[in-house]
């Protein structure tokens, strides 16, 4: 029990007392506002030549933007809970913060600024990150999490080489690591997800917990893997028989996975049916490379936004609302609002897929239509929970 004679430990202010909080807050808002405004240029274009022009910046930041403020405040709040060890908080946060908020400002508005000077200043945030997220994992010598960093550090490599690519003029390149990050993202989903779906199933249902099969999850892995160093090489560079042949084997082992967590048994819990639907994109997008790489869809574009709206969207927000309110120290019960912002962002999945694929007459008002579902799935999580990332916990614990 503490003495309350002793002199307490000053905590830093609550918004930076874990990095969930700044990250989740930031990231959500920031990519509300981007997609507002990548929809506004849609719908009305105009000159605007963001550095390396719009449709990478667009890529570039839904993914090295947005993707990885919420990969750092999970893995880096996650890694207190794995390794018992403190997690960053305070100045250092700060710092992260900072290094984050710099990024995005040198990327969108450093178009007149020497490129290794943009190329830098975006690196900083995801290098920090890795750091960050090595320490506690050496330190308690839990190994079997030291597989993030390099993820991290694989996905700082593919940004940097996407910023090469933008400032050689190779195109080329500057795309095929973009599509390399979005596969590193799909992994950390088909990672974590194998991890959290069926625990927080169990948990929330009081049904036993569905038991991993190691085979199957090793097949989804190395299937993905291959994916990664497939789609950084380049399409037009390797045969589609083999790109078909490896985004089918991910498609049917993740569908596999998905199929055993019961996810009939959690419609009635939007914080379970919103995890499941969003993780089944994974299958769904596999598939639908698959059915790219054999001719049946025409732009592998219309594969990719299944996985980055559907499942890297779907999940974050998912995940993002859980989280929250488990480390704020409120019940894991969300507001009827939010069930619908889930709702929305899976919606906004299906129109950005299939629209364009069945009815390509009507592909800018389907991306219209999914960026504004998108804006309010994003912009009702930025509302709900916005000020309580600013407000201690009600139980008065440190988190």
């Amino acid at each position: 029990m503490t003495d309350p004679l002793m002199p307490q430990p000053s905590l830093p202010i609550p918004i930076l007392r874990l990095a969930f909080r700044p990250m989740f807050f930031l990231g959500s808002l920031f990519s509300a506002l981007f997609m507002a405004w990548w929809v506004y240029f849609w719908v009305f274009p105009f000159d605007w030549q963001p550095y390396g022009g719009a449709i990478w910046w667009h890529s570039h930041e839904m993914l090295f933007g947005f993707g990885s403020a919420i990969i750092g405040g999970f893995l880096l709040t996650a890694v207190q809970n794995w390794t018992g060890v403190p997690g960053i908080k305070g100045k250092l946060l700060g710092l992260l913060v900072f290094f984050w908020l710099l990024g995005r400002g040198l990327v969108t508005f450093g178009s007149g600024l020497p490129d290794g000077v943009v190329l830098i200043g975006d690196l900083l945030y995801l290098v920090m990150v890795a750091a960050a997220m090595a320490y506690p994992v050496i330190k308690a010598k839990m190994w079997r999490n030291l597989m993030f960093v390099p993820m991290l550090l694989m996905l700082a490599i593919l940004n940097a080489a996407s910023h090469w690519g933008v400032m050689t003029d190779d195109y080329r390149l500057a795309m095929a690591s973009i599509h390399g990050a979005v596969m590193v993202v799909t992994l950390m989903i088909v990672i974590i997800g194998g991890r959290v779906v069926p625990f927080f199933t169990a948990n929330g249902l009081g049904v036993k917990k569905v038991e991993s099969v190691p085979i199957l999850d090793a097949v989804s892995i190395i299937s993905v893997l291959v994916l990664i160093i497939s789609f950084f090489i380049g399409f037009s560079e390797l045969s589609p028989i083999f790109l078909a042949a490896v985004s089918l084997v991910a498609g049917i082992s993740n569908g596999l996975r998905f199929a055993r967590w019961q996810f009939w048994l959690c419609t009635k819990v939007p914080l379970l049916w919103s995890l499941h639907f969003s993780f089944a994109f994974v299958p769904l997008g596999f598939l639908a490379l698959f059915l790219h790489f054999v001719g049946l869809i025409p732009t592998i574009s219309i594969a990719i936004h299944a996985l980055t709206v559907g499942a890297i969207g779907g999940m974050i927000l998912s995940m993002i609302s859980r989280v929250s309110l488990g480390h704020m120290g409120r019940p894991l019960k969300t507001k009827k609002v939010m069930n619908v912002a889930f709702g929305m962002i899976l919606l906004a999945a299906l129109v950005r897929v299939l629209v364009p694929w069945l009815f390509p007459i009507y592909m800018n008002a389907g991306v219209m239509a999914a960026g504004l579902l998108w804006v309010l799935a994003f912009g009702v999580f930025s509302v709900v929970y916005g000020l309580d990332f600013w407000r201690p916990r009600p139980d008065g614990r440190p988190g």
